[in-house]
């Protein structure tokens, strides 16, 4: 059966546009781990729009299930992911002007410092995945950075706006998934 992950960004959303400190993303992950999920995401972004260094320091404390912790591939991020030790890292691209993440990584453009940040990682038992569109040189390049995971962004999919547009995004997401194994 499949286990279920709660991903508590948005609730941080909500409390940084009220400018408080309600709603508590902390308090929601320890509800949502009571209710039985197996996993806690969140994406501590370079700009602390939403989760905040405090939000990240007391979630290491308390979540007693597993804490992924989703950031971009800077040196800065992948210093803090050593020091908090989260199960697992993902990382993601990160455009400080998009609302959210709108696409995957470039790993063909930058292979070397994906690499070099997932065996900083790996190293210190961190479980890497790398969030990627679902294009053949992409899978293939993550496939060569040592990463543990490959997650496919299927933003292109949600978006198709007609059946033959759904079908070619759904095939390319297929083809990845087998490239991906």
């Amino acid at each position: 059966m499949a286990k279920l992950g709660l991903n508590v960004d948005h609730i941080a959303t909500v409390r940084q546009a009220r400018g408080g400190v309600e709603p508590d993303p902390v308090t929601a992950a320890a509800m949502g781990e009571l209710a039985g999920a197996e996993g806690i995401t969140i994406h501590l972004r370079e700009d602390r729009r939403h989760i905040q260094d405090r939000d990240l320091e007391i979630l290491r404390k308390t979540v007693k299930t597993k804490l992924n912790l989703e950031m971009a591939a800077t040196q800065e991020m992948v210093r803090t992911a050593l020091r908090i030790k989260p199960e697992q890292v993902t990382l993601v691209p990160e455009k400080r002007q998009e609302l959210t993440t709108e696409g995957g990584l470039d790993v063909i453009l930058n292979l070397k410092s994906i690499s070099d940040a997932v065996k900083r990682l790996r190293e210190e038992g961190i479980v890497v995945s790398l969030f990627v569109d679902p294009h053949q040189e992409q899978i293939k390049a993550a496939n060569k950075s040592g990463a543990d995971y490959i997650e496919i962004h299927t933003g292109a999919y949600a978006e198709a706006n007609n059946w033959k547009s759904q079908e070619k995004e759904l095939e390319a997401i297929d083809t990845a998934i087998k490239l991906a194994r």
